[in-house]
């Protein structure tokens, strides 16, 4: 046991293949880093900023856990920082345990990540359902969005828990005492982010409309908020915060985290093979590193993290091939705030904030959400409940609820392909009169589809009915799977069939199922009596030795 583990854990760590991947094309990884770090700096401080720990912790996310899961994750191409989706989560953290308790988040978050790859749980993430994952995505956009009504409209944000109550406080302060100029910065800057990437999709649209907003609002005098001093360099590392007295009131946003890093980073780096040629990437690496990055980053005042879907398809398209780009990315960003932090602490929050909007227009597929709403009752529903909840409570709880009722409707939906019906016996060379004696006297039905729980009590309703005849066939051949309750109502089935004075006969089951229903002892006199058949004829053949004179 112990060498599996130790094995479970080699794999996990940096391959050779890694560095194989590095000496194919240095040069063109060099500028797809430099390329991503220029579009990756104006989120990191947005995203800081939008958290509530401010511009310094997006940007030491962006460099530490960027850096830390490159190294260590299971994809050659994925980019990793501080992403819409994750200040969600943040943010009723900020508001109830302070910048102390987003810390201790990220930092047991991350283990619990590293937990799910030595287990072996990247690979379930696939399973989860379309309808799900585009209505929380869809419901963070809006989340996102709402958090950027305040800075947009230059008023302070409420301390409100929840972010729509934050966006209406804003508007009813903003209607007091209006101001053009901040609304017309966040409007600016996202027309130009949204219209800039349908002319030129290659360029950094985001860091010119920042630098413009940066420029105008330092030779007019707009009133608008900055984000202030941001110190040059990383902060020194630190576990000040780490207490173990707070995990308890933090379990439910270090699962929502974890959850959420796991369903992101699995998906960004799904997306990034699609769009590649050759690059597969381990699910259970890309856990372990996402989380090793996660562990890293409260250490340096950084947010958790993960991988970013629009920041990993920068990277691709700008040629990367290994994880030397995501290195230089970081490094990149490191150099942005030891050089130029004066310059940066400049930048007016409303132009972040429009950099954010159009972030939040470019995350949802339009024409996957209607498509989706289209194509059946129980996609819509699942879609519909997903970002409802997102919105109106929790991302926790959408997942939670939307995979339940996901759940539930695949089951109905598998329930209902199962069924079960009478089928002819064969003719066989019997002369007309013998044929309607057998037809009078034994009857077959057929199982198609999965015998469980979900099914198992509409074919116990339809079977009971059975009456006036001798003998009863059940074919078993055509059961996909059976389930404790399918094997007790189909004992409960031949129980009641047989207080008919009707023979019950068995016939095709597979040894698999044979197992569960000696294990549970179901239908044991059917087997001791010799009544439990191979194959149909089999059983035929006995059927009419019990009627025929």
């Amino acid at each position: 046991m112990g060498e599996i583990t130790l094995q479970r854990l080699l794999r996990l760590l940096p391959q050779r293949s890694d560095w194989d991947a590095v000496k194919r094309a240095p040069r063109r990884d060099l500028i797809a880093g430099v390329t991503v770090a220029i579009v990756a700096l104006p989120l990191a401080l947005a995203f800081g900023v939008t958290s509530g720990l401010g511009a310094q912790a997006g940007i030491a996310t962006a460099v530490v856990a960027g850096a830390v899961a490159a190294i260590f994750g299971g994809s050659n191409l994925q980019v990793s920082g501080p992403t819409g989706a994750m200040t969600v989560v943040l943010v009723p953290v900020v508001h109830e345990f302070g910048a102390n308790g987003v810390l201790m988040v990220g930092l047991v978050a991350g283990l619990v990540l590293i937990v799910m790859a030595g287990a072996g749980l990247g690979r379930y993430v696939k399973f989860l359902p379309m309808p799900l994952i585009e209505g929380f995505t869809v419901g963070i956009a809006v989340v996102i969005a709402l958090q950027q009504v305040p800075a947009a409209l230059g008023v302070p944000a409420g301390d409100q828990e929840r972010v729509w109550a934050v966006a209406g406080d804003a508007v009813i302060r903003f209607a007091g005492d209006p101001s053009a100029a901040p609304i017309l910065v966040a409007i600016g800057v996202a027309a130009l982010m949204l219209l800039g990437a349908r002319w030129r999709p290659g360029l950094p649209f985001s860091l010119v409309g920042i630098v413009a907003a940066t420029l105008l609002a330092s030779f007019l005098p707009l009133g608008l908020d900055t984000l202030g001093t941001l110190p040059a360099g990383l902060p020194s590392p630190s576990l000040a915060f780490f207490d173990l007295g707070t995990i308890g009131p933090l379990l439910p946003a270090v699962v929502a985290v974890a959850s959420l890093a796991a369903l992101e980073s699995l998906l960004s780096a799904a997306v990034a093979d699609g769009m590649s040629v050759d690059e597969h990437h381990d699910p259970d690496r890309e856990l372990f590193g996402q989380g090793l990055a996660n562990m890293a980053a409260p250490i340096f005042g950084g947010i958790p993290a993960t991988a970013a879907i629009a920041r990993t398809a920068v990277n691709v398209r700008a040629g990367a091939g290994s994880k030397l780009a995501a290195l230089t990315h970081a490094f990149v960003l490191l150099l942005v705030v030891l050089v130029a932090a004066r310059l940066v602490s400049q930048i007016p929050l409303a132009a972040l904030a429009g950099v954010l909007i159009a972030t939040t227009v470019r995350m949802v597929e339009f024409g996957s959400v209607r498509a989706l709403l289209k194509s059946t009752r129980g996609d819509a529903a699942v879609l519909l409940l997903t970002f409802g909840i997102t919105v109106a409570f929790d991302l926790v709880a959408a997942v939670v609820v939307g995979l339940a009722v996901a759940i539930v409707i695949a089951l109905r939906s598998v329930a209902r392909s199962a069924r079960v019906e009478q089928v002819p016996l064969e003719a066989d060379d019997h002369t007309a009169e013998e044929q309607e004696l057998l037809g009078q006297n034994i009857v077959a039905y057929r199982f198609d589809g999965p015998l469980f729980f979900g099914a198992a009590h509409r074919f116990l309703l339809e079977l009971t009915e059975i009456s006036d005849v001798r003998v009863l066939i059940l074919r078993m051949s055509r059961i996909s799977t059976i389930d404790a309750t399918g094997a007790r109502v189909l004992g409960d089935v031949i129980t009641r069939i047989e207080q008919k004075g009707i023979v019950v006969l068995l016939s095709g089951i597979s040894a698999e199922h044979d197992d569960i229903l000696s294990t549970l002892g179901v239908a044991s006199h059917l087997r001791e009596n010799g009544r439990i058949f191979q194959g149909t004829p089999e059983a035929i053949a006995f059927a009419r030795s019990l009627v025929m004179p």
